[in-house]
């Protein structure tokens, strides 16, 4: 069973992936009596299920070994680990400021969120992610023949979390965001482990799309997709009204998800070791606020 490796942009080295529920997603999409299960396991009201657990307060007691286990830091936590009524409280938690500094250059684009990420300067040249031969469907992605053809050679970053990463979303620049759509899918997971069967699962899921309009950059799409036990997609910006670069977007409620970040083509220069990583096919493992690309010119 191969391991799930990344590159850790804090440590500066190659690190394996402690994978949450790691038996059941490898039973799942590795073994070949996993059908089943990828069925069960896909369909929302699974993921409603489990949600309900995680918000139920008898899932309290799962905060401090959870904690323990992944060795999250509490001091980085706005709220102290004995605060949350249930483990989804936790789980979409809120950080203090200092624990995620914006990157010092306000020009910047900055992650954002939590998570491990693959950037591509141009998606018409993706020609495999996880699995080789196959290739990003841009208009099922985004639900536009329009924006796809718009965006076909734009800049795409994505950045897949995991249930130990800090759960909000923030937005990369200033502008102004529009109406979010949601295009309605399955809930497969966007685990590597699921990616490298059917990379399609992530056109596939529930995804949310929202434009934000800038002043220097055009636009940007930013798009959040489910995944197995993701209890919802929740947006917490107001549609219309200016945002700043790094205010929250949304959160996820419990389970690993992804968002994908797009750029129109030629505005973007992606940072360089998400460059280089990315090139081999390794993610690179960045917070929220860090160093994401700076604009073109």
């Amino acid at each position: 069973m191969e391991p799930v490796r990344y590159f850790n942009r804090m440590t500066g080295s190659l690190e394996t992936e402690q994978i949450y529920g790691e038996r059941w997603l490898r039973l799942a999409y590795e073994n070949p009596c996993g059908a089943i299960l990828r069925h069960l396991i896909k369909r929302h009201f699974f993921s409603r299920w489990y949600g309900r657990r995680m918000a139920n307060p008898a899932s309290k007691v799962r905060v401090a070994p959870f904690i323990e286990e992944y060795g999250l830091d509490p001091d980085d936590f706005a709220d102290p680990p004995e605060s949350f009524a249930s483990f989804n409280e936790f789980f979409i938690r809120k950080l203090k400021p200092e624990a995620r500094p914006f990157d010092p250059d306000p020009d910047h684009l900055i992650f954002p969120c939590d998570g491990r990420h693959l950037g591509f300067p141009d998606v018409s040249q993706i020609n495999s992610v996880f699995v080789k031969g196959q290739h990003f469907d841009l208009p099922t992605l985004l639900g536009s023949a329009d924006l796809a053809q718009r965006f076909a050679q734009g800049t795409l970053v994505l950045s897949r979390l995991c249930p130990v990463d800090y759960h909000r979303y923030h937005f990369p620049a200033a502008g102004t965001p529009g109406e979010s759509r949601l295009l309605n899918g399955p809930l497969f997971s966007v685990s590597p482990l699921a990616l490298r069967r059917n990379l399609r699962y992530l056109w596939e899921n529930k995804r949310v799309l929202t434009t934000l309009e800038t002043r220097s950059l055009g636009t940007i799409l930013t798009l959040e997709i489910g995944a197995t036990n993701v209890g919802s997609i929740n947006q917490t910006f107001a549609p219309g009204q200016p945002v700043t670069r790094g205010d929250e977007r949304g959160f996820f409620a419990f389970g690993g998800s992804s968002t994908i970040t797009m750029f129109e083509p030629g505005r973007v220069t992606l940072a360089p070791d998400l460059l280089e990583h990315s090139a081999k096919q390794t993610e690179l493992f960045a917070q929220m606020g860090s160093f994401l690309a700076s604009p073109v010119g």
